[in-house]
């Protein structure tokens, strides 16, 4: 970014007021500023601002081809997907985009303002069957939520703008596919009862709680990996050996096992009390 005139004058006077030469010729002061020991008419003053106007221009002449060259390229160059899914995030609800751009006009709004209106929180792109699919969700509290539909027909609008011309894309910003688990853990009865409640009374659903917590920390848009979650239950204390006996996930109407891995329709799973079957075991002697 250029500097302004007056700051390029500052460093060269500041430099020539700092020479031993100069100082010397001139018997300056070396406590004392340029100002303080030339007159703003002196020929030595009026030499640097010329010199400064210069090197000001020249700074701003090269902005402005950093600026240009950067429009050019984002002209020319197809973004990837990374770009798309930052891209979404840069939504801002109820502002119009600066005419023929992908930017938006942010002047005069404060920080907050402009934080507030960008709704999207979390985004992914796929690509899938020549298109790209992108998905979205937005914060609701301490969890996920799928944006509303006018929020969605805006945000459609926003993309349609923005995204690179002949690229189609889907987007999709759903409720959290479901996710069924029945599970046998043997415990140990010195920590939880029968029915898998802490002994101490610090949690009545350790596991349960376990269970939620791995799918709120996973990434969005990440695998769920059931063999991951057993690892996470075996480190829940108490829980001595986590088995996974059913594992399936519902989206819409579609449900089906997950197998080895499954990667999320909407990006994030969740599970309901409904969906989670556990069966305890106690087991007398830990392994």
């Amino acid at each position: 970014m250029a500097r302004t005139i007056a700051e390029i004058k500052a460093d060269i006077t500041g430099r020539f007021t700092a020479h031993p030469t100069i100082i010397n010729m001139y018997g300056l002061n070396p406590d004392r500023t340029f100002e303080q020991q030339f007159s703003p008419v002196s020929l030595e003053s009026i030499l640097f601002y010329i010199v400064a106007a210069s090197m000001w221009t020249l700074e701003v002449l090269f902005d402005n081809l950093v600026t240009e060259i950067i429009r050019i390229i984002d002209n020319l160059k197809p973004h990837t997907a990374r770009w798309y899914a930052n891209k979404a995030k840069l939504f801002q609800l109820g502002h119009n985009l600066i005419p023929d751009t992908d930017q938006y006009d942010n002047a005069g709004l404060t920080t907050e303002e402009i934080e507030a209106s960008r709704i999207i929180a979390h985004s992914a792109v796929v690509s899938f069957q020549k298109r790209l699919v992108l998905k979205v969700a937005k914060n609701a509290g301490d969890d996920l939520a799928p944006i509303s539909p006018v929020e969605l027909n805006a945000f459609e609008d926003y993309v349609f703008r923005v995204k690179d011309a002949g690229v189609q894309i889907e987007i999709i910003s759903k409720e959290a596919d479901k996710l069924k688990l029945r599970l046998h853990v043997h415990f140990n009865p010195l920590v939880l009862n029968s029915n898998g409640q802490r002994l101490d009374a610090a949690s009545d659903t350790p596991v349960a709680d376990a269970i939620r917590l791995f799918l709120k920390n996973l990434p969005f848009n990440g695998v769920f990996v059931p063999a991951f979650l057993v690892d996470a239950l075996q480190r829940v204390d108490g829980v001595v050996v986590p088995t996974i006996t059913l594992a399936e996930y519902r989206y819409n109407n579609q449900t089906g096992d997950i197998g080895i891995i499954y990667q999320p329709y909407a990006g994030y799973m969740r599970i309901a009390d409904a969906d989670l079957e556990i069966t305890y075991e106690a087991q007398s002697e830990i392994l």
